[in-house]
């Protein structure tokens, strides 16, 4: 019993800090979800979280939940604290194609091999549209390909799977993946001669005002943004750990870029805005793709559906090493959703649905 003993001093400590769990009980609004996101952490089922919600281009709530950093304590601000966002990353990648589109850099029917020659041929040709529609047939992960931690460029990464034979005739199935979208900004980066995480900070991030949205190369230990960087973490049955190290710069644009749960918000209202893009070609991508006549609720970058309470959205759903977000741009709402949660997928996407369902049905 001696050796026990001494822990509990420890473990009284331990659980001193943590907040005590709010009852829902006649709560309504903003002020249901925001004890829904603070029970998260009082549950112990996220390290933390930063919520920013928009309403008719006003921010109606911003709040950091929990620790950005348990280990050093350090609490999590909405404006400040930089996630990984995970798939949120294809939005941006979205709007990068776009702007290409109206550049006339590249064409979304035209041949992928018309922009990267040198992938190898396949039995069937696929486009610029299928791949940010997910519906090209290119595979997904194998095994720990989701954590790979070998600091390719966009580029050399195509050796993972280029030799691999699709999945799908193209335009014939729907596979959501990553590795769509490295292919997809391999094309960009070759079309527009610029490497593609400076085409998007030049045409996206620059004039959208997201000046804490930074890809992994930008964020090395010289970065004065480091110290705002959230720690990441995985859950075990006991607690949470550090995540293992990854290296996402390779796939940058399907779950590469990190960003404040602020410059995603601010992105999600430039949409409503029709802010950077022509209207036509907001339309072309934030229109679900058909396939054999039925629709895959994805656009080009975005999940474009209804959510359970028949709400229309656009936005995007991410989970990835240390990370998992949630961004919904609801367009008859007026109302941006912008959670980014550091640790892997916590298993919390049904009390997020509770608080999002709350905060969109509020009139407020």
């Amino acid at each position: 019993m001696a050796p026990l003993g001494r822990f509990v001093p420890f473990i009284k400590r331990l659980f001193s800090f943590a907040p005590k769990v709010r009852s829902l009980d006649g709560l309504h609004g903003l002020e249901k979800a925001d004890a829904l996101f603070h029970n998260l952490v009082a549950e112990n089922k996220v390290p933390g979280l930063a919520v920013t919600i928009m309403a008719k281009g006003q921010v109606l709530w911003q709040k950091g939940y929990g620790q950005a950093d348990l280990e050093r304590k350090e609490p999590v601000d909405p404006r400040q604290t930089i996630f990984r966002i995970a798939s949120i990353s294809k939005c941006i990648t979205g709007l990068a194609l776009g702007k290409m589109m109206e550049e006339g850099l590249v064409e979304l029917d035209t041949s992928f091999h018309r922009y990267v020659p040198y992938y190898p041929k396949n039995e069937h040709d696929f486009t610029l549209r299928q791949l940010a529609s997910h519906t090209a047939g290119i595979r997904g992960y194998r095994g720990k390909e989701f954590a790979l931690n070998q600091g390719f460029s966009i580029k050399d990464s195509i050796g993972i799977f280029q030799h691999d034979p699709l999945v799908f005739e193209p335009g014939k199935g729907y596979l959501y993946n990553s590795f769509d979208f490295v292919l997809l900004s391999l094309a960009m980066q070759e079309a527009s001669g610029v490497p593609f995480q400076k085409y998007v900070r030049e045409k996206v991030l620059i004039p959208l005002g997201m000046q804490s949205t930074f890809s992994p190369q930008e964020m090395d230990v010289g970065s004065s943004v480091i110290g705002s960087t959230a720690q990441f973490y995985t859950k075990s049955s006991l607690c949470f750990k550090k995540s293992m190290e990854v290296d996402n710069a390779y796939k940058l644009a399907g779950g590469g870029f990190l960003s404040t749960s602020n410059d995603i918000a601010q992105m999600g209202q430039a949409i409503l805005e029709g802010k950077l893009l022509k209207k036509g070609t907001y339309e072309q991508i934030l229109t679900t793709q058909m396939v054999n006549g039925k629709p895959t609720y994805y656009g080009l970058g975005f999940q474009v559906s209804r959510d359970a309470n028949g709400r229309e959205f656009v936005g995007h759903v991410g989970n990835s090493v240390g990370a998992y977000t949630n961004f919904f741009v609801y367009p008859k709402e007026e109302k941006v959703i912008s959670i980014l949660i550091n640790c892997t997928d916590p298993k919390v996407q049904e009390q997020l649905d509770m608080a999002i369902s709350s905060i969109v049905g509020d009139r407020t």
